[in-house]
Parts: structure tokens; C-alpha cells; sequence
């Protein structure tokens, strides 16, 4: 069998057998992954963050949903039960529940616009990070509205 050659160039003798060249590339992906690892990239950096913090806050506000609509479905057992169940959202524990689903919801929307911007612009990924960090200060100062209108209450008792 002849072997391969251009322009009177024999390639037999840098032929590598296809298992040493498979061991070879697997080598340099795990190397480029180490020093990716080395170098800090996808270690707790925005992106992370944004998508954890996404995730927990639709979770939340899942659970929120969930509670909502059994709360409201005891009105079928009578005004009583229901009353009863509404009382103990004034606990001080559900007011500040009442806090936490407002930064979750106003975090999942403004970053599932952050989400949209990225996805669906070319520009959009070149600022990722600033719009992350805008959609927190968002998130803060409307956490902020809200806890100055729950704390009162929770501090005055009604």
C-alpha cells in the first residue's frame, strides 16, 4: 500500500496512530479546563451569580404562587377558616416574607429583561455585567420602598 505524500513529501514517518492522537487532544482539553479553573473563569463571577440568583427567586416565587393559591382556595371551606389563615399573615415573620418575594419578583423580572437584552441583541453580552449590576441596585431600592412601608407596621403591631 502506498503511503500519502504532496509534492514528493512522505507523511508515513508523522502518521500518529488514531488512539495517541485522541489521548493528545483529551490532554489539552482537560489543560485549557485546568487553567480556565486556575484563572478564576466561572468561579462566583456575575454570571454565576445572576443565574443562581435567577433561579433561587423564580423557586420563591413558585413556592409564593403556590401558598397564594391555597390560601385563597380555604375561602371554600368558609369565611372562618379562611380568616384564620389570613391572620397569621400578620406575623412579623410573613411581613418580611412579604419583603423578600418583593426583591425576588423584581429581580426575576428585571433580570429576565437583562436575559432578553443579551440574548436577542449583539450588544447586549458586552454589558452584561453593568446591566447586572443595575438590575441589583433596582432590586435594592425597591427592597428598600417596600421594607419602609412593611417595617412600620411590623414595629406598630397592626
Amino acid at each position: 500500500m502506498l503511503e500519502p505524500s504532496v509534492k514528493g513529501r512522505d507523511f508515513a514517518s508523522t502518521r500518529q496512530p488514531a488512539a495517541l492522537h485522541t489521548q493528545e487532544h483529551n490532554k489539552r482539553r482537560r489543560k485549557s479546563k485546568r487553567q480556565e479553573e486556575e484563572e478564576g473563569m466561572y468561579r462566583g463571577r456575575e454570571g454565576q451569580w445572576a443565574f443562581l440568583l435567577h433561579r433561587l427567586s423564580g423557586l420563591a416565587i413558585l413556592a409564593y404562587l403556590l401558598l397564594h393559591v391555597i390560601s385563597i382556595s380555604l375561602f371554600m371551606f368558609g369565611e372562618r377558616a379562611y380568616m384564620a389563615v389570613h391572620r397569621t399573615y400578620d406575623l412579623a415573620v410573613f411581613r418580611i416574607g412579604l419583603i423578600l418575594i418583593v426583591a425576588g419578583v423584581v429581580y426575576h423580572a428585571f433580570n429576565g429583561l437583562r436575559i432578553i437584552v443579551m440574548d436577542f441583541t449583539g450588544r447586549g453580552v458586552a454589558y452584561q455585567r453593568q446591566m447586572w449590576y443595575a438590575v441589583l441596585a433596582i432590586t435594592v431600592v425597591s427592597v428598600l420602598y417596600t421594607a419602609s412601608m412593611v417595617v412600620p407596621r411590623i414595629l406598630g403591631g397592626y
